[in-house]
């Protein structure tokens, strides 16, 4: 999953060398944080949130066959 939100957020940034992944396992989910530069964060956002969504709809999409749930949150 990781990896899939790396090359994600990779297409859509200016500063793709500055993109940080935290990954964090609790006992009943996975959460990926999504670090970019200040001046990408809108990019990843998007207007209203629809690329932020839509980013969160893919992992989620590829993750239905792990065990636990996987959530994306853009810091």
């Amino acid at each position: 999953m990781t990896e899939l939100l790396r090359y994600i957020a990779s297409s859509l940034v200016d500063h793709p060398e500055m993109i940080e992944i935290k990954e964090t396992r609790g006992a009943d989910s996975l959460i990926l944080e999504l670090h970019v530069h200040p001046d990408d964060m809108g990019k990843v956002i998007g207007k209203q949130g629809r690329i932020a969504k839509s980013i969160r709809s893919v992992v989620k999409a590829a993750a239905v066959k792990n065990p636990v749930p996987v959530f994306v949150e853009i810091i």
